[in-house]
């Protein structure tokens, strides 16, 4: 399809949106459906977060009321959502912050426990038979981090050694089949969640961890004590496209979404997001200098970002 009519159809959605924010507040909770409609049912929406995906979703010290301050480029995204999600309504809605983890994130979504998962989850095709998935926010690739110095240079070198991933990721299907095509006997092992899996590597009970290469240098910038002491290799062993999860079969919250992405993209705000996560320093004064790639400038240009300027 060309990019002009692309664009033209990503602007349609909005118009829902609009047309629900101009019935004002008593007629646009009456015309309200799936997860529009239970939100301001219940006067709050439940945002799902991952506690150590740097630099997307994580958990950085404590608000004034002792709960975790929750931050990232997801979480960013994820707010101008429920700024959208609010004028939909018509009312202000509390915002609530649920932890998920690899494992929980889909069951949690799927089941109502949060109404947005903001985090680093791959958009595939499995995925999208039990969930929704917002345009793509960030295009990863499943890659291995190793101490400098190790005997393992690349994915071949993984005979006889042991290698972590975090429970719940495509990482592990990824790798597995890989290590079964090419016949390369190596043991996976699980952990519960990234930190864990990095935690592996330090202590010796890992030769590596495979996990998408953003998280990895995430992990290692994050970490001045010990991660300059390690690497990420650079085989690419996967296509990551990541994008925020809501529940499926909701086409009110798919448009709004749809919307959000739209008006971000043609602000120009969706770019300084990412550079503002991306290119700047960190909250821990560190930088991922991570510029965006290709594929995610023809990514936001279609969602109508002038990717050239």
């Amino acid at each position: 399809m060309p990019l002009r009519a692309i664009s033209m159809s990503l602007r349609v959605a909005p118009l829902v949106v609009l047309a629900l924010c101009a019935a004002g507040p008593a007629r646009a909770v009456e015309v309200l459906t799936g997860t529009l409609k239970s939100a301001a049912g219940r006067g709050e929406i439940v945002i799902g977060y991952r506690e150590s995906s740097i630099p997307f979703s994580f958990v950085e010290g404590k608000r004034a009321d002792g709960t975790p301050r929750v931050v990232g480029y997801a979480i960013d995204l994820c707010g101008e959502v429920v700024e959208d999600v609010q004028k939909a309504i018509g009312r202000p809605l509390k915002v609530r912050y649920e932890p998920v983890t690899p494992d929980t994130r889909i069951a949690a979504v799927a089941g109502g426990k949060v109404d947005l998962e903001c985090g680093s989850t791959t958009a595939n095709a499995a995925r999208r038979r039990q969930v929704a998935f917002s345009p793509v926010d960030f295009i990863s690739a499943t890659k291995l981090l190793v101490r400098k110095g190790s005997p393992v240079a690349s994915y071949r070198d993984l005979a006889g050694r042991t290698v972590v991933v975090t429970s719940g990721t495509t990482n592990e299907g990824i790798l597995r089949d890989l290590l079964a095509r090419l016949k390369i006997a190596a043991q996976v092992v699980t952990a519960p969640d990234h930190a864990a899996s990095f935690a592996m590597v330090k202590e010796g009970k890992a030769d590596a961890f495979a996990l998408d290469d953003i998280l990895l240098y995430g992990l290692i910038a994050t970490d001045p004590a010990d991660g300059p002491s390690y690497t990420v290799l650079p085989d690419k062993l996967s296509y990551e496209p990541y994008g925020i999860m809501f529940r499926k079969d909701d086409p009110e919250m798919a448009a709004l979404v749809a919307a959000t992405f739209t008006r971000l993209a043609e602000s120009r705000e969706l770019r300084w997001t990412y550079e503002r996560w991306f290119l700047r320093r960190l909250p821990n004064g560190e930088r991922l200098d991570v510029p965006m790639s290709d594929d995610l400038r023809v990514s936001f240009q279609l969602m109508g970002l002038d990717a050239g300027e």
